[in-house]
């Protein structure tokens, strides 16, 4: 007889669910356009460096056609779009290569470009340095100096954009990550001027960096062993907000008080490394014995925490209940974790919730 037919095996979504949610909501798509969509991204993106090395030296770029979800290749020489066009590609005739604009680029690169100037960038459609002004600024001297020496430089489009640009710091978000030296913590809970975490995370005037690795301050005040507690300023474009993070997994969750839980009670934790994990306080006061020293007048629960997690935000409902310490297992096997509570740390540095 015959050899039974294997089975079947699904085939891999082209995308999440989510993905394709986002996708129809910001680029106003139905979901059979956006899986038409990822399709033609898949298939230029496969195709690129060959068509590349088809046009050779004549090479000016690249981009994927919307309309058509084809890849369009841009060309210096009509003698090299047939061999373009067999890889798979459509073509474009244009004036400058790749290299070319480029190279004038990197002219432009050099220059000093003042606050008015927004950016600048290649754009092989057009075979252009496109630069981009604040339309607000153009007509100011030093911006009309900077375009006419980025037009010495080489091809140049100007275009006009609505504001300057500007680092998208945020808010110190209980939960989020932030970096000193080459440890990684979370945020523990946003007070006024500042936020509060664990103190092993960083000693006092070492300098903390954000999520996106912009400046926020420097830790002010900082204890570990003994406690393990800190808080850091917040200045450089970052503010702070009554939130901790939910991580997708809940709303993000609006911090009003920090009214203590009793042992028993639910409590759950958000940190940067595992996200937002929930559990039980199991004992109150107890004296950690860290490789480091004890520390004490801690709190145990039954959440889990990975390291990165440390210094983040222990809530019980909308009131904060301490930052991130310590404690053993992961979130794989499960395991237990201490928090500092957070009232003995406002008291410590005089510090004030930010609540809602």
């Amino acid at each position: 007889p015959p050899d039974p037919a294997p089975p079947a095996v699904p085939a891999e979504p082209p995308a999440s669910a989510a993905l394709l949610s986002a996708m129809q909501r910001d680029l106003g798509l139905a979901e059979k356009q956006a899986l038409t969509r990822l399709a033609d991204e898949k298939a230029a993106t496969a195709l690129e460096k060959k068509a590349q090395r088809a046009a050779g030296s004549a090479f000016g770029g690249s981009w994927l056609d919307a309309k058509t979800g084809r890849l369009t290749v841009a060309v210096t020489a009509a003698e090299k779009a047939e061999a373009v066009r067999a890889t798979g590609a459509e073509t474009r005739l244009v004036e400058h290569s790749a290299k070319s604009l480029d190279a004038a680029k990197a002219r432009i690169d050099a220059l000093k470009a003042p606050s008015g100037v927004s950016s600048w960038h290649v754009d092989p459609a057009t075979s252009r340095v496109v630069v981009n002004v604040v339309a607000a600024e153009q007509a100011d001297n030093d911006v009309r100096s900077f375009v006419a020496k980025a037009r010495k430089a080489g091809p140049v489009t100007v275009k006009t954009t609505a504001q300057a640009p500007q680092t998208f710091a945020a808010g110190t978000v209980g939960g989020d990550p932030y970096y000193t030296g080459n440890v990684r913590c979370s945020i523990g809970f946003s007070v006024h001027g500042g936020f509060v975490t664990a103190g092993h995370c960083g000693g006092t005037g070492q300098q903390v960096r954000g999520w996106d690795n912009s400046y926020i301050g420097n830790f002010q005040g900082s204890s570990f062993p003994g406690d393990d507690y800190a808080w850091v300023n917040v200045g450089s474009g970052w503010w702070t907000v009554p939130v901790v993070l939910g991580w997708g997994a809940v709303p993000d969750q609006l911090v009003r008080g920090s009214n203590e839980a009793p042992i028993g009670a639910s409590i759950c934790r958000s940190g940067s490394t595992t996200r937002w994990h929930c559990g039980r306080v199991l004992a109150k006061n107890e004296t950690v014995n860290y490789s480091q020293g004890a520390v004490h007048q801690m709190t145990k629960t039954s959440v889990c925490a990975q390291g990165g997690d440390s210094g983040g935000s222990f809530i019980s409902g909308d009131q904060a209940q301490g930052v991130t310490s310590g404690g053993w297992g992961n979130c794989t096997s499960g395991g237990e974790t201490w928090y500092q509570p957070i009232n003995e740390i406002l008291n410590r540095y005089g510090l004030r919730l930010h609540t809602a």
